[in-house]
């Protein structure tokens, strides 16, 4: 358990149950949003989130052993029901491929919407290696998506000391639009996107540091959020993709400037492993789900909530769509509910 397990564990408590500190909590009537979500909610792997209209679209990473093209997509209206229909590419990009030789797969991918174009980013890799790559593939609708290939916005190779996968964008304060990246290696990344193309800036190359982890250098699947005075940067520490073995869990830090520093509540910078509780299995009171991790947020009629999977230990570990509000203390502190 991480060191300030201890601290945390009340506070999610007095939270969870309406105390002082929660700005949010499930209405006591009917079960928690988790405990009624139906339909196809896995496997599900590193999901990203957004709504158009009165239709949820939910995206996740996808092997082409398991068929039915790659970049799964499933959809749903109520965020309880969830039905998979076409999926992004039906087969590899041509120039992924080449990029990537072994590729067999297209990782967590992440989406958001720039003027009237929704921008689906994603990742290409084998595991263990950092020879891996960032692309962009954008539509003007996703209720009828006609899906235009941009090719390649970041890459590595075995020379960087970091590892392009795990993209999430957001948008500053100041009309800035930046992505966060990067697993393993030296940590998390974050570089300048130029908003009219959602390619790399031509105006700023520099690569910033966020968030890292000497031993273990688990650390990955970034997502930034901006609330009130402050950026919110969700990670997550640990290991995923070991089924109901895998010890994932996710923290989070924030600062008042999207380049950092991005400290957790004791003050500890994430740049020496810093982070917040915000899942982890020994939350769960049903003992159920193992690794909880790769969170998106999903802001929704003023409530929060964060989407993540997690690994059914009762279906042999499959992974699994979950979903719950986030609550926040009272000093501005993101917990799951």
């Amino acid at each position: 358990m991480p060191r300030f397990a201890g601290f945390l564990f009340p506070v999610l408590l007095a939270i969870a149950s309406g105390g002082e500190g929660a700005s949010q909590a499930d209405p006591a009537s009917r079960p928690r949003l988790n405990e009624r979500m139906a339909g196809d909610i896995g496997p599900v792997h590193d999901p990203a989130i957004i709504k158009q209209g009165d239709t949820y679209y939910l995206f996740s990473t996808s092997q082409e052993s398991e068929g039915k093209g790659l970049i799964h997509v499933r959809t749903s209206r109520d965020l309880v029901s969830w039905t998979r229909v076409e999926p992004v590419f039906a087969t590899m990009p041509e120039w992924a491929r080449a990029a990537v030789p072994r590729t067999a797969g297209i990782w967590a991918p992440d989406i958001s919407k720039t003027g009237d174009e929704y921008r689906l980013y994603y990742s290409i890799s084998t595991f263990g290696r950092n020879r891996s790559a960032i692309g962009l593939v954008t539509t003007p609708s996703l209720a009828n998506p006609v899906w235009t290939d941009k090719g390649a916005v970041m890459r590595s190779d075995s020379g960087d000391d970091f590892n392009a996968i795990d993209p999430n964008v957001f948008n500053d304060g100041e009309g800035r639009q930046w992505m966060a990246f990067g697993s393993f290696w030296t940590g998390i990344k974050m570089v300048r996107l130029d908003p009219a193309t959602g390619l790399r800036s031509a105006e700023d190359g520099t690569i910033h540091s966020l968030a890292r982890r000497r031993n273990p250098g688990a650390v990955e699947a970034p997502f930034v959020i901006r609330r009130g005075d402050y950026y919110y940067l969700f990670v997550s520490f640990d290991f995923c993709c070991r089924g109901a073995k895998s010890s994932y869990y996710t923290v989070v830090g924030r600062s008042r400037s999207p380049t950092g520093p991005y400290l957790d509540r004791d003050g500890k910078d994430m740049m020496d492993g810093g982070g917040f509780l915000v899942l982890h299995a020994k939350l769960d009171e049903s003992g159920r789900f193992a690794g909880p991790g790769h969170p998106a947020v999903l802001d929704e009629k003023g409530r929060t909530y964060i989407v993540y999977h997690a690994y059914d230990v009762q279906q042999k570990g499959r992974p699994t769509l979950r979903i719950q509000p986030l609550g926040w203390t009272g000093d501005g502190w993101p917990v799951g509910l």
